[in-house]
């Protein structure tokens, strides 16, 4: 999973910023259970702000962070080694703003060719508008956009494991 720039200064301005945030903890709280891997970025943080206080007190034990002053992560020559080191084909990418730096992001990684999907309630922007056409985007250039209740879903694989008792909570 990667989380791009859910900081302090920035997080207030976006319209969906609650759904954002709930969305995003409930995302992390299953990396933690599943033992995903789970990278977080800011983009300059010294003039934006850290990640959010709520989120920071939440990351999944082994949480990569990735600082960053470009758009797209993948401009950023660590990310691709944080990524490239969890294994993994494919990447779940959330944040803000879903019209500049995750879809930089997500349009970066699917050139690479990874698979990518979008969490479509765990992103946003300061204008709605803006973050739909940035969803209809990713999903054009290949992407799947899916909710974080179906990503969490399809990450744990079938029900009556500990871990599906676990997260089941955060549903309800």
């Amino acid at each position: 999973m990667v989380m791009v720039d859910i900081q302090e200064r920035l997080l207030p301005a976006i319209s969906n910023a609650d759904e954002v945030k709930q969305n995003a903890l409930k995302l992390m709280r299953a990396a933690e259970v599943l033992g995903a891997p789970f990278i977080y970025t800011e983009q300059y943080p010294k003039g934006l702000g850290p990640t959010d206080g709520g989120l920071l007190a939440s990351l999944p034990e082994g949480a990569l962070y990735l600082e960053k002053n470009t758009f797209s992560c993948c401009d950023e020559e660590d990310f691709g080694k944080l990524l490239d080191g969890t294994g993994r084909p494919a990447a779940i990418v959330f944040g803000i703003e879903s019209h500049i730096c995750v879809l930089a992001t997500v349009l970066d990684l699917l050139e690479t060719g990874r698979k990518v999907a979008v969490v479509s309630d765990a992103c946003g922007s300061r204008d709605p508008l803006k973050s739909d056409r940035a969803m209809a985007a990713m999903t054009a250039a290949g992407a799947l956009a899916v909710p974080a209740e179906t990503v969490i879903y399809h990450l744990m694989g079938k029900s009556g494991t500990a871990e599906f008792k676990e997260l089941l909570p955060l549903f309800k």
